[in-house]
């Protein structure tokens, strides 16, 4: 990977990690369905004319069957899932969380697509699991006692779980797609999805201009410019490569969390962390025992 791309990489992940923070920060004023409509429409109305310019439009007419599916799976419910897990998670949980998503691609990807499972990834898968439950444990038992966080624990683990699923269905349905003609027919499919529910679920009081400037930054920086950043590295370094971004998500995620929120970074945190992200490194082969390997699984990071 040349330097120029490998900053380009890093950026990806800083901007990918605000999103937690831009959810944590807006979501509360809004709700969940509110916001996520909205940060849909932002990201249409970036993506849709960038894809017109490149006479790509006739794609979403050939591909609206399996677009709206991955707009549901990959965009609308996942954006209300996180979106209701930031009204009670800090912004580095959720993106902890969000790490575990090449593990759920992996195994169900060997569930419906037969993909094979070696000893090395069903090791990985284990171990993210343990990670994972770590979390959900210290953060909704010992921490608060139950209530509200389990529910916001459960949410990011459907969430990534959606993820997996339509990466899964993408590779299937969509390989012939391009890259940016997805992401703007999916999210074109998610805005409309939610249109209803965040016109019915708008809140009565209105957000504040703090509010509103996460929910466009979101929609901006956090989905449209991420989009058109992972097309072009995965143009350049490969859709493998670039998907080694999902490692470097939740160190930005907490850093943002710890700057801008004064969120703290605790010692189970840094464990359950710690615990996804070597099962995830075994699951998609970036590394092995003694070997440094190249990403086998081209997950879909999008968030």
């Amino acid at each position: 990977m040349k330097p120029f791309d490998a900053v380009l990489l890093l950026l990806l992940a800083a901007v990918w990690g605000a999103s937690y923070l831009f959810m944590r920060v807006g979501a509360g004023e809004f709700g969940a369905l509110a916001f996520a409509g909205v940060r849909a429409a932002v990201a249409v109305a970036v993506l849709l004319p960038l894809l017109a310019r490149r006479h790509g439009l006739g794609m979403l007419r050939a591909h609206w069957g399996a677009l709206a599916l991955v707009g549901l799976t990959n965009s609308a419910l996942p954006f209300v899932l996180f979106s209701f897990a930031a009204l009670t998670l800090s912004a580095g949980l959720s993106a902890i969380f969000s790490a575990a998503t090449p593990l759920y691609a992996a195994l169900i990807g060997w569930l419906w697509l037969r993909d094979r499972l070696t000893a090395p990834r069903l090791t990985g898968i284990a171990i993210g699991f343990l990670g994972v439950v770590w979390l959900a444990w210290d953060k909704a038992h010992v921490r608060s006692g139950g209530g509200d966080a389990m529910w916001a624990c459960a949410a990011c683990v459907l969430a990534t779980l959606l993820y997996g699923f339509s990466a899964n269905f993408t590779k299937r349905r969509l390989g012939a797609v391009p890259p940016l003609a997805a992401a703007a027919g999916s999210n074109l499919a998610s805005a409309l999805v939610l249109a209803w529910p965040a016109v019915h679920a708008w809140p009565a009081q209105p957000p504040s201009l703090r509010a509103w400037t996460a929910l466009l930054a979101l929609g901006v920086v956090g989905t449209a410019f991420a989009y058109a950043l992972y097309f072009r590295l995965v143009a350049s370094v490969g859709a493998a490569r670039t998907v080694t971004v999902s490692f470097l998500i939740p160190a930005f995620g907490v850093l943002w969390g710890a700057l801008f929120l004064g969120e703290p970074f605790t010692p189970q945190l840094a464990l359950g962390c710690a615990i996804i992200l070597a099962g995830t490194a075994l699951t998609t082969g970036v590394f092995r025992p003694g070997v440094l390997l190249v990403p086998a699984l081209a997950a879909n990071p999008l968030r």
